[in-house]
């Protein structure tokens, strides 16, 4: 704590009054262009990696940044993404992986979160995943997948999260009018490289290339 608390002090004493004007414009209201859905893993920092300051990304983490396919039974990520589409009207919506991601290490082999029945439930939506990623390698049923097969699962569950959230219903409007763009990254957090897809990709592309135009 004691980081913690010495951190805020500064924020309040420097890094506050650097960017008054800045908090002054946040403190009536939020602008942001960006879902950013991510992990909750402490390695990863939305606006470090992004460059990007208070206010412009509207940020969800959840384990193994997971978007449950919409059903009717409300929960934190459906209305989340509802209201960010809906009344913040971004623009993009970024799904976030990255390398060496503990959830995916939990879905590639369940016995392993076996006495933590709500993390268990709640890697069920990286099934279709793992099950891509058993089916693609020919690993019979009742046996895990091995982690060597890692980095294909991280990968492989963001495309299909990709694909869970077009299944929201004002994710999906929006995507037929052309509207919001859908991303998904995986971060390499040892090398700082990110690869991307974009919502009817079935690959990962490299950044730069990906984003060429844009820089």
């Amino acid at each position: 704590m004691e980081k913690i608390v010495k951190g805020v002090l500064n924020f309040r004493e420097k890094v506050y009054h650097e960017h008054k004007e800045l908090f002054g414009t946040l403190a009536t209201g939020q602008n942001p262009d960006i879902l950013f859905i991510t992990c909750s893993d402490s390695r990863i920092a939305p606006s470090l990696l992004t460059g990007t300051d208070p206010g412009d990304l509207f940020i969800c983490r959840n384990a193994g940044n997971i978007i449950p396919p919409h059903s009717n039974e409300t929960g934190g990520m459906t209305a989340s993404v509802e209201y960010a589409v809906a009344v913040l009207n971004v623009r993009h919506i970024i799904i976030c992986g990255h390398t060496d991601c503990g959830a995916i290490k939990g879905a590639l082999d369940m016995s392993s979160v076996e006495g933590l029945p709500h993390v268990k439930e709640w890697l069920s939506h990286c099934r279709s995943a793992m099950e891509i990623v058993r089916e693609r390698n020919d690993i019979p049923h009742g046996e895990c997948i091995h982690h060597g097969l890692l980095n294909e699962a991280i990968e492989e569950n963001v495309l299909q999260q990709v694909q869970h959230l077009r299944t929201h219903p004002v994710v999906a409007a929006k995507l037929a009018t052309n509207k919001i763009q859908i991303h998904g990254w995986v971060y390499n957090i040892e090398t700082g490289e990110i690869r991307c897809c974009g919502h009817n990709d079935f690959k990962f592309s490299d950044f730069k290339e990906f984003y060429k135009g844009l820089y």
